[in-house]
């Protein structure tokens, strides 16, 4: 895995992690200037998902980065917005993390 992947991949799962937390403050104070900042923060998470792309190609980028949203805004949301999960739910956080590591470290066959 290159380092250039995983600094874009930093920087991208920052980005959509405030987005998605002041999009969780939006819900609780109705403040639209949240809602502008949280769709702003959504479209310069794109524009880095795109250079992710470029790093590691479609759905490494897309993959990866789903796994790592789902896990890290989880979270965020116990912590910090003292939401729980579900024992079923936690299992899928735990299979998306099995997954996460085999699109990182992914064996070479041998022929």
């Amino acid at each position: 895995m290159k380092v250039e992947f995983l600094l874009w991949l930093a920087v991208a799962m920052a980005v959509f992690l405030s987005a998605a937390t002041a999009s969780r403050g939006f819900i609780a104070t109705n403040n639209i200037w949240i809602l502008i900042l949280s769709l702003s923060l959504y479209c310069v998470g794109n524009l880095v998902m795109v250079r992710l792309m470029r790093e590691g190609g479609l759905g490494l980028a897309i993959s990866i980065s789903a796994v790592a949203q789902l896990v890290l805004i989880n979270i965020i949301a116990f912590f910090v917005f003292d939401e729980r999960l579900t024992v079923s739910q936690m299992a899928g956080i735990a299979l998306g993390l099995v997954s996460m590591a085999l699109l990182l470290f992914p064996i070479s066959a041998k022929a």
